[in-house]
């Protein structure tokens, strides 16, 4: 089994994407892709944490190397707990607009000492089979990654990644946008200051950047890879179906207007 967050901090890059249609079969097709994660959205999909487990077990089936990552709805330490004791290997965490709110985050994640995460017969430890191994082995395993998706947390961009056990930074480009006045233009002079703003702070600080493409563009994937991200989202599964379903029945229509 590959380690996501041992990958990424020794340098490497990984691409990955988001599930939201909560659907075991698309979890586990997504994973025999050969993708290096894919991502449970929590946050923005009708998931809840039992159906977490089933689409983490789901990707684990696909692929033992995919990792299983899931994006919480916010800095909740009774709800992130649950998701890594279902097995999530990568946690990433919207909202994270300061130092305290980081802290907070690492706190839930890791077992002391370096945080406060209860320990309890789960999944993640084969239902009590493996308690010591995993309490040994998860604070070097689970990649803690922050969503920066506010200017506010830009602003305080510095504090965030100084927090220990910050793994990743996650920018989220159309909340962030929207929270600078300027939804969805992400060709905008303070969208984009904002962004290398970003970059250079993870630099600083050896922080891991990421970014989601949110539509399926292989050659904007190819750009920031160029830019510098590491931690790389390719599209989302309800995305994916859609575009493809939509280009078919477009073909379609055009070639019946032809026919007649």
């Amino acid at each position: 089994m590959k380690n996501l967050r041992q990958s990424l901090i020794s340098g490497q890059s990984v691409v990955g994407t988001w599930c939201n249609t909560v659907s075991p079969i698309v979890a586990e097709l997504l994973a025999a892709c050969g993708l290096d994660y894919v991502c449970v959205d929590a946050e923005h999909s009708a998931v809840d944490v039992p159906q977490a487990q089933i689409l983490f077990q789901a990707i684990a089936s696909g692929n033992p190397d995919c990792a299983a990552v899931v994006r919480v709805h916010g800095v909740d330490y009774s709800f992130i707990k649950r998701y890594v004791d279902a097995g999530a290997r990568g946690i990433i965490c919207p909202l994270i607009n300061s130092r305290e709110d980081a802290e907070l985050l690492v706190s839930a994640v890791k077992y002391p000492p370096q945080g406060n995460r209860g320990v309890g017969f789960c999944r993640a430890n084969q239902y009590g089979l493996r308690v010591q191994e995993h309490y040994k082995d998860a604070n070097s395993e689970i990649l803690v990654a922050v969503q920066i998706e506010h200017i506010d947390a830009v602003e305080k961009i510095d504090e965030i990644l100084s927090v220990e056990g910050v793994d990743a930074v996650f920018i989220g480009p159309y909340d962030l946008t929207a929270s600078m006045g300027i939804a969805g233009q992400f060709d905008h002079p303070d969208y984009m200051h904002a962004q290398k703003r970003i970059l250079s702070a993870c630099k600083k600080h050896e922080i891991v950047p990421g970014i989601h493409v949110v539509q399926p563009d292989k050659c904007e994937l190819e750009r920031r890879v160029d830019e510098g991200y590491r931690f790389l989202a390719y599209s989302l599964d309800i995305t994916m179906l859609l575009n493809s379903a939509k280009e078919g029945v477009d073909t379609f229509r055009n070639a019946l207007k032809s026919a007649k």
